[in-house]
């Protein structure tokens, strides 16, 4: 019965994510507030495709505290990645160094319509 419980508390719970980050995704966001729109993939994927005017930070390399430490903690963030996971990853450091505006709205095609932004190369 305990096994079943935790099971079910887990699907729950994954449920509440999923849901929740689509939710996020799909809002739009005023992007007048934000200071900055980071894409958090590496250089290739930034090459191929990102967010008009977005900075990339690639979360997953060496430097990542140390490029994201030279940003304004009071500032207004949006991160992508190509899912959300990166993303999500991102916004955790940054939380942890002391940024409080940090949304992940997920992946490219997900910020391009949270963020009106178009998608460039």
């Amino acid at each position: 019965m305990n096994k079943l419980f935790k099971s079910v508390a887990a699907l729950i719970t994954a449920m509440g994510l999923i849901f929740g980050l689509a939710a996020c995704a799909s809002e739009s966001l005023d992007m007048t507030k934000v200071t900055s729109v980071i894409d958090v993939r590496s250089a290739g994927e930034y090459a191929a495709g990102h967010l008009d005017g977005a900075i990339n930070i690639d979360v997953e390399a060496n430097d990542f505290a140390t490029e994201v430490g030279k940003l304004d903690t009071a500032g207004t963030y949006v991160v992508y990645c190509h899912s959300g996971r990166r993303a999500g990853i991102a916004l955790d450091q940054m939380t942890s160094m002391g940024f409080k505006n940090v949304t992940n709205v997920g992946g490219l095609d997900a910020a391009a319509a949270a963020t009106g932004l178009p998608i460039v190369q």
